[in-house]
């Protein structure tokens, strides 16, 4: 099976062949993999080499020129470092542009920590306007980023990941998926986390939703959700753990319910291992998400939270 990032490289391609107004900017990473792209549309397709703040610079003008720019490259390159620029170059100038991601929170450990971006969705949470989709299977980004690339002149960011489901739902780039009905508890699984839920999940009595769009946050179905499995909420992210808790309190506000927020915890990491190694150390390993979600749906608070 191809990765996300494959995926991306060819759906991205294949849209600059159909559509006249897509541009795609690289900044060196997966540029290996535009090399035709380059030759074929040497005005749409752009490498600004390692410039991260003219990478999103430069796409801010060719939007603002009539184009869709696709920009790339890993998300702490993408999000973190040129962070002014999507602020004020795209948000303030209401500039829209598809910032595409790679490399998640930790996908490659030996890159060390200028490499991991756990905090990017929560930093994008902190401008207004931004949709966010954090696809979990091949075929869920090449859905999302057609949707992404198609929604007008809006300012997207899509989240793609070496961790991957075994196989892709059919999202629509809006809403929540049930997954499993339970009652005793809703758990909501955000992209590539899904498989590990539903292992640790199997046999509880709780509802699984599944979520590839997370911002904007489908409140409707977590309320739906709620009012038959009950009001305790256990949020499962692939990032900085506690990012969607305010969205989800937000959701059940006229309710009591409580919201348990599990995702990649602020201690640094500082040895490289393996990616497997630093999803068990977050607690987000299939044996560690059982044993919180079943404490916290029993009525207590896990260790550590």
């Amino acid at each position: 099976m191809d990765t996300m990032r494959d995926r991306f490289a060819s759906v991205v391609t294949r849209l600059l062949d159909e559509d006249p107004r897509v541009a795609v900017v690289l900044a060196e990473v997966t540029a290996d993999r535009f090399t035709e792209a380059f030759r074929r549309h040497p005005d749409r397709a752009v490498n600004v080499g390692i410039r991260e703040q003219l990478l999103v610079g430069a796409a801010s003008g060719m939007a603002l020129a009539g184009l869709r720019p696709v920009v790339h490259t890993f998300a702490s390159f993408l999000v973190e470092r040129p962070f002014e620029q999507v602020k004020l170059d795209l948000g303030h100038q209401d500039a829209g542009a598809v910032l595409v991601s790679a490399g998640a929170s930790f996908d490659w450990p030996t890159g060390g920590h200028t490499h991991m971006a756990p905090g990017d969705v929560a930093l994008l949470d902190t401008l207004d306007g931004w949709t966010v989709h954090v696809p979990g299977h091949p075929d869920e980004a090449e859905t999302l980023l057609r949707h992404a690339v198609a929604a007008g002149d809006d300012k997207v960011y899509v989240r793609l990941s070496l961790q991957s489901s075994a196989e892709g739902r059919p999202v629509d780039g809006q809403r929540f998926l049930t997954v499993r009905e339970g009652r005793s508890g809703v758990v909501v699984a955000v992209g590539p986390m899904l498989d590990a839920v539903l292992a640790a999940t199997e046999g509880l009595d709780v509802t699984v939703l599944y979520a590839t769009t997370v911002r904007p946050f489908d409140a409707d179905a977590l309320r739906r959700a709620t009012a038959t499995a009950g009001t305790d909420v256990v949020l499962v992210e692939p990032y900085l753990a506690g990012t969607s808790t305010a969205a989800a309190n937000d959701a059940l506000a006229d309710v009591p319910h409580r919201v348990l927020g599990l995702g990649v915890g602020r201690a640094e990491l500082r040895r490289y291992g393996q990616f497997e190694e630093h999803l068990a150390a977050h607690g987000l390993d299939a044996r560690s998400l059982r044993e919180r979600i079943t404490l916290f749906t029993a009525g207590a608070v896990p260790a550590g939270v």
